[in-house]
């Protein structure tokens, strides 16, 4: 029999997709504001893997990734979605998005991210808020599976989350040490 036991807390992060980069310094001034203060930011990465977004948000398109500084609850990911939506919404005009705001968290095993939609692979968590398992760490490095979106299996935005484990294995690290 398994013996249940508390889930770890996870790093979270944070996609942004906009056409308009000078977005980024008041959206990210309004996630601060919800999430607190960031640990990591991406570089700019082109973001061309699909039309999707195009007749919404215009082209080019550009995501950064965020990375937040105080670890989170896993169950919360459902709320932290809302939030995110909230601040979509902030930014969006005429029915339209000028921001994609992705939010997931990061564990040493996978990195998970929060969607509205349902699919196969997708667990419901609550709140109209799906977990979708994106990428999991094996071997040393994360694996995308068949499912995870091309801008997450491309190897710069991998390699970038690969810092971010290692610095959220870090932050457990010293939390462990707080509290011994």
């Amino acid at each position: 029999m398994s013996q249940p036991q508390p889930p770890h807390l996870a790093k979270l992060v944070i996609g942004l997709i906009m056409r308009q980069r000078e977005l980024i310094t008041p959206v990210v001034g309004d996630l601060t504001a919800c999430f607190g203060a960031i640990d990591m930011v991406s570089p700019w990465f082109d973001f061309a893997y699909t039309h999707y977004y195009a007749p919404e948000m215009g082209t080019p398109l550009f995501r950064r990734v965020l990375v937040f500084k105080e670890l989170i609850r896993q169950k919360d990911l459902g709320d932290i979605k809302q939030k995110t939506n909230a601040v979509e919404h902030r930014y969006g005009r005429d029915d339209r998005r000028s921001v994609s705001i992705d939010p997931g968290y990061l564990l040493r095993e996978r990195f998970v991210l929060a969607t509205g939609k349902n699919f196969a692979h997708r667990i419901y968590i609550g709140k109209g808020i799906y977990a979708d398992l994106t990428l999991i760490y094996r071997k040393g490095a994360f694996e995308p599976l068949a499912w995870t979106y091309p801008d997450y299996a491309d190897r710069p935005m991998r390699d970038y989350l690969e810092q971010v484990r290692r610095k959220y294995v870090e932050d457990l690290k010293a939390l462990n040490n707080k509290t011994e």
